[in-house]
Parts: structure tokens; sequence; C-alpha cells
């Protein structure tokens, strides 16, 4: 439990503070700690150990790198090059969050907030243009408390989602929550975009699923939904981290899930109709079964022909919200092409399911969703897309073609339809609803750093390119949780509508106009964060 220091006492602790630093040389950034670290108990009723609450490279550069890197994805933004904070600030408790964005606001310092750290342009640990900079961690806030009673729970910022399935699966075998498919994904940062899942077709996105929020406003202030407004509640459930507050802690509404869900893989390759099939799984994707989920993984084949050459996978993994025997009548009667059967179904419950599509081995105990460790680190540049009409197979080939002039090309296709056909694109910041066939997120993955990263880049952005006649237009859409600083940046007091039409469309302006309202010094933001005016 957290208690109270005195004054007498704080000033006392302040001084045992600085004590843990005095052995190290006072550089500028060792200057702005203690000033923090003062600042951070005046303006604190609670105490915290200095040695695991705060990571700096003046006192220890090995702990500080670790913990910059520790939930980073993207190696591409953790080079020598790019800028690094003055210190890390790990909160233990709530209090301490309202303090760090008075004292970074005191100070003049730049803070960037992160959760998880699935920061496609590392827009939560890197600050390009401005520094001096610091980042607050929430990692330690990962409290879950689930409540049956009122089919809800809350979850507080730093926990992974991967937690929050494994605290509801503790309680109950029929109950689920419609999140993410990865499950190191940070909650806190993964609701703010909307977040999707393997059972958006059945019940939405996750963030149609939220019932309140407590968040830290700029003032230092925290606000429930009541005390925050419609609008900054409707703001936050999609409208991408970073811009109105510090999300502490999101009231999620649990669903209904079957004792029995049935998964499955099934790969097609080029020589085995692969395009026939896809350009099919296009056409009824967003038509199927609410209860069926079908996305598509889509890379070169990791053996080659019989002639040599290089071929192209298309794998089906599929989550199904009932047992097989009906899975199979509801695909042979709208996607018999694929040829599914029998074998190529395991039944098993629901959090096996999650546990399946995240990647886990089949002998992997729950558990393991505790662990929060990403799967997926590299370098990598990623891009989405929404889909409005099939691409045809001319279209399909010519893909292909550029797929194979890549090194390690990866794409994924979900589908939509069902409950996200039938939600307002207004409902949430989130637009992308009725029409929208599926979403494509586009990967290139190196591991050579630098010296290869111009031409994955050129890669991609030609391959995007080409893809252009065949996505959205009017805008081209895409996903804000695939952070894509290719669509536009914020500089000054320019205008933000290119990039923000594409990820949010006719809500934009919205945003733009609560933003002014709630954060109006701007001090909540980073190269794509909402801008308090558009010209």
């Amino acid at each position: 439990m957290a208690f109270a220091i005195s004054k007498p006492n704080a000033i006392a602790f302040l001084i045992t503070l600085l004590v843990a630093v005095v052995s190290v040389p006072l550089s500028s950034s060792t200057t702005l700690q203690q000033d923090f670290v003062k600042c951070l108990v005046d303006n604190s009723d609670v105490s915290f150990p200095i040695t695991s609450s705060f990571f700096s490279p003046d006192q220890n550069a090995t702990l500080f790198k670790e913990e910059l890197e520790s939930t980073a994805q993207n190696l591409r933004y953790l080079t020598p090059s790019n800028p690094k904070p003055v210190f890390i600030f790990e909160p233990l408790y709530e209090t301490h969050v309202q303090a760090a964005v008075v004292c970074a606001k005191k100070l003049q310092l730049r803070m960037l907030v992160r959760s998880g750290g699935h920061d496609y342009e590392g827009l939560s640990f890197v600050a390009e243009n401005e520094t001096p900079f610091v980042i607050v961690d929430l990692s330690k806030l990962r409290q879950i408390d689930v409540y049956l009673d009122s089919n809800s729970a809350w979850a507080h910022a730093g926990a992974t989602i991967g937690e929050v399935y494994y605290r509801i699966q503790e309680k109950s075998q029929t109950h689920g929550f419609p999140a993410g498919l990865c499950s190191s994904l940070g909650i806190g940062g993964h609701l703010v975009g909307g977040a999707y899942g393997s059972m958006m077709r059945k019940f939405g996105l996750g963030g149609d699923n939220v019932l309140d929020a407590r968040i830290v406003d700029a003032n230092g202030k925290i606000l429930d939904r009541a005390a925050m407004g419609e609008d900054i509640f409707w703001a936050i459930r999609g409208g991408g981290g970073g811009s109105f507050g510090v999300i502490l802690a999101w009231k999620i509404k649990l669903v209904t899930v079957p004792e029995i869900v049935t998964v499955f893989t099934v790969t097609k390759t080029l020589e085995q109709d692969g395009t026939k099939v896809l350009y099919k799984w296009q056409q009824i994707a967003d038509k199927l079964d609410d209860d069926l989920f079908i996305r598509v993984i889509i890379q070169p084949a990791s053996k080659t022909t019989k002639t040599g050459s290089r071929t192209i996978s298309t794998s089906y993994q599929a989550q199904f919200l009932g047992d097989s025997n009906r899975l199979l009548q509801v695909m042979q009667k709208s996607f018999p092409e694929l040829g599914l059967t029998k074998k190529d179904c395991t039944e098993m419950s629901w959090i096996k399911s999650v546990m399946y599509i995240a990647g886990f081995p089949n002998s992997a105990a729950p558990e393991a969703l505790l662990e929060g460790k990403s799967l997926f680190k590299n370098h990598f540049k990623a891009k989405s897309d929404f889909v409005r009409e099939p691409i045809p197979v001319e279209g399909l080939e010519g893909l292909w073609k550029r797929f194979l002039e890549e090194d390690s090309p990866l794409t994924i296709w979900n589908p939509y339809g069902g409950m996200m056909s039938r939600i307002p694109e207004s409902e949430i910041p989130f637009p992308h609803r009725n029409g929208t066939l599926f979403k494509i997120q586009w990967l290139t993955t190196w591991s050579d750093g630098k010296a290869s990263e111009a031409r994955h880049m050129e890669w991609i952005r030609e391959m995007y390119s080409y893809m252009e006649q065949y996505v959205s237009k009017n805008p081209r859409t895409a996903y804000v949780n695939y952070r894509d600083l290719d669509l536009g940046v914020n500089e000054g007091e320019s205008d933000a509508r290119e990039w923000g039409s594409k990820y949010f469309k006719g809500n934009f302006e919205r945003l733009v106009k609560i933003k002014a309202e709630f954060d109006p010094d701007n001090f909540f933001r980073h190269e794509q964060s909402i801008p308090t005016k558009i010209g």
C-alpha cells in the first residue's frame, strides 16, 4: 500500500534520494533528474524507491539501455543516432503519474508516455524534433480486477492484453474480451487506437466495448468518464495515443464466449491455386457467419518450388466461436474453395484459441500470457490499407512479383463485416466500418540495421504506390495504431489534414475541436498527435 509522508519527512526523503546520485558527475541530465525528483516529492503524497523507479544513462547505462529497449518492437528507432530520453520514470502509483505531468510541465520537459511499446514509429520512446524529453513508462501499473456480476473489468494501462485475457479466463471459461491478436500489446495504448481482434466481426472493436476510463489531464488531474465528459471519452476510444492525456486504466465490457472454440490454419501456395482461392476469400470474408474470423497471412514460402524458384504462401488462419461440425457446415456453404477438412480443425477453449492466434505453441499453458514478452523484435517498416472492392487477379499477380523481389516481406489481411458494418462511422473516432471488406497490414523486416534500411524502405514505398489503384480512395485510409510517418507529420502550425483524414476520415475535425478545448497548450504531443487547430 502507498503511504503519505509529511513535509519534514519529505525533505528527509528527498535528501536520501539525492544521495543516491551524488557519486555521479552532475551532468545536465543528472541535474534535470534531481529537479524532477524534488518536484515529484513536492507534488506527490506517496513515496517511491528511487533505485527502481528511475533509469538514466548517467547512473547505469546498461540498465537504462535494457529498460529503453524492453518493450520496443521496432529496432529501427533504437540506433545510436536516435535521440534518447534524459531518463525513464516508472510510476508505482497513479499519483506518481499526476506528479510527473505537473513536473514535466513545470520543468518544460517534453514527456512521452508508453504502456506497451508496440509503437511502429517509436513515438512513445523517441522524440526526433524536441529535446530534452523524458519517458513515463506505465509498465508497473498493471492491476486487473474482473467483475463477473457486472460483466466488466478494470485494467490498468501497463497490463498487456494477454494478462487481461488470462485474468478473465481465471474467473470464467465463458467470458472474453474482443481485442488484440498479439498478447504483448499494452492495453493502455491498444484501446486508444480502436483495437481490432479476432472477435471484432462478432462484437466490434475493443474500443467499442469500453465502459469507462481514468486519465490524467494536462493539469495533472485524474478524471473518470463523468468528470472528463463524453467528448473526451469519445476521443480516447480510437483517436490514437499521446494526444489527450495519460490513460491510467480502462473499464471494459466482457462478452460471452462458448466453451468450445475451433481454430485452423490452411496454407495454399501459388502452385496450389493460391491466387484463385485468395480472390474468392476477398468476395466472402466480410459476409461469413459473424462467429467466423479468417485472416490471411501472406509471405514468400520458406520452401522453393520443384524448379527451385521462390513462391508465395497464403495461410488462412481462423477462429470460430463454435464447434468444428458447425464450422465445417459454414465453410462448405460459403468457402468450399479452401478445402477445409475435419483434420484441419482443432477444438479448444477460448483462451487457448487466443494463444493459438498469437503464435504460442499448442503445448503452452495459459500462464505464458503473463510473461508479456513480445514475440517480434526487428528493424521494420509498416503501412496499412483498407479495401472496399476485391483486388483483381492481375492486381494480385503484380503484387506477387513485387513480393518475390524483397527479402522478408509480409502482409496480413483481416476480414471486416459483421458487427463492424453495423456500428456507425462516428460512434468512436475509428471510422473504417460499413463497406470495408478487409484491412491490410504491410510489413518488411531486416536484421542488418542501417546497412540495408534504404533499400527496404524504398521497396515498401514503391509497393505501396503500386497498390494505390486497388485500395480505398479519397482518402486512401490507414489504421492509426499502425503509425506511418510517411503520411505526414506535425510541423509547427501546418495543416495535418493529410494524415488526419486517412486515419479518421470525417471524425478528424471533431478530434481537433476536442483537443483544442481539453489541451489548448498542446502539452500532449508527438509527430502525429491531434493538433489544436488545422488550416
